[in-house]
């Protein structure tokens, strides 16, 4: 999730580093007359112990920040540690400035372990604002990439108490994807617990979605099981929900075969419509293609069932603007006598199709 070293705006904005209390802390209003030279001599070529007593004005500057990037990269553990050992003092500053965070980050990268320990120990009571914040939380995920097993734990147990307000949050809900996808998952009990009796709370929500959709992936049976039971209680109303919907539909293509008949089976009878809402009918073009030939020949049979008045649900959809890709991929994905039972079903209508946007795509 990290962008570019030269990513952001030029023009700092003082809110951007809360921990430091003004981002002027870190800078001058005025640069140094090493940094302008730095700036302005593109014939220069600059080392890294020649802006030694400059490395934190560096950092917080987007060129100086990208330089030392680039330096760190293929640095000496001497040179690395002439840098450190500068800004080793302002790390949590640095931590959530718009350019200093890349340096800390590259550290955490290429630093040795014990300078990796250190950066750690300074985010010591201060994890959760960093979590919530735009930079600090890139930090924390970086941390949680390459620290021990040890100081990972004790780094994300700061969070505890405060889960549902960090999934809830732009920046902190990727510290928590972060710690469920890197961390062994009886470290993470407490925030699994977190969930209980919020699934559908959660699931509805931007980035609490996302957040379950990876406690789904990395997490154990025994910890997901009461976390699967509560949403199969809230099945139909989280497949037409706009955040919901990618909950089930990750559920039908990587969940187990259980899980899956229970999504499955709650969208019969229902298939017309679901198929025509605007989030539903992403989720049962998901029933088809992860559903069974049994599935596939209910779901025929339910659409191509003739009604009193000659018509059908089938033409119905073909009709509809998001019910006709659920058609198209039923005939993409079924068998050759699923294929030609609904093909057969549409040959005597194609001329009166044809009025239609969507009908087109099927011939």
């Amino acid at each position: 999730m990290n962008e570019p070293a030269s990513a952001g705006l030029i023009n700092k904005d003082p809110k951007a580093s809360f921990l430091s209390g003004n981002i002027n802390d870190l800078t001058q209003n005025t640069r140094s007359p090493l940094l302008e030279e730095f700036r302005n001599n593109k014939n220069k070529k600059f080392e890294l112990n020649e802006i030694i007593g400059s490395i934190v004005e560096f950092s917080s500057d987007q060129y100086g920040s990208r330089f030392i990037q680039q330096k760190l990269e293929v640095a000496t553990n001497d040179e690395k540690q002439m840098v450190f050992d500068e800004i080793y003092p302002k790390a949590l500053q640095l931590m959530t400035d718009i350019f200093g965070n890349y340096v800390i980050q590259k550290f955490f990268e290429h630093g040795t372990q014990q300078q990796k320990e250190k950066l750690a120990n300074q985010m010591k009571d201060n994890v959760l604002k960093l979590s919530l914040q735009m930079y600090g939380c890139r930090v924390v995920q970086k941390a949680l990439e390459h620290v021990l097993i040890d100081q990972q734990s004790s780094l994300i147990k700061e969070l505890d108490g405060n889960i549902l307000k960090c999934i809830k949050d732009q920046n902190g809900n990727h510290v928590i994807q972060k710690a469920i996808e890197r961390m062994p998952t009886e470290y993470i009990q407490f925030i699994i617990d977190s969930f209980n009796g919020k699934m559908t709370e959660l699931a509805t929500h931007p980035y609490g979605c996302r957040v379950i959709q990876r406690v789904f992936e990395n997490c154990t049976e025994e910890q997901t099981r009461p976390l699967m039971a509560e949403l199969h209680k809230n099945t139909i109303s989280l497949i037409q929900d706009q955040y919901g919907n990618y909950v089930i539909q990750h559920i039908l293509e990587k969940g187990n075969i259980n899980d899956k008949n229970e999504i499955i089976k709650k969208v019969h009878g229902k298939f017309l419509q679901m198929s025509k809402h605007k989030f539903a009918s992403n989720v049962v073009e998901k029933c088809v293609i992860n559903g069974t030939k049994n599935d596939r020949q209910a779901f025929i049979n339910e659409i191509t069932q003739i009604k009193p008045d000659g018509s059908s649900s089938l033409l119905s959809m073909i009709k509809d603007q998001y019910a006709n890709y659920v058609v198209q991929k039923m005939i993409e994905v079924g068998d050759s006598e699923q294929k030609e039972m609904l093909i057969n079903h549409i040959k005597p209508h194609i001329q009166a199709l044809k009025k239609y946007n969507y009908g087109i795509y099927l011939y």
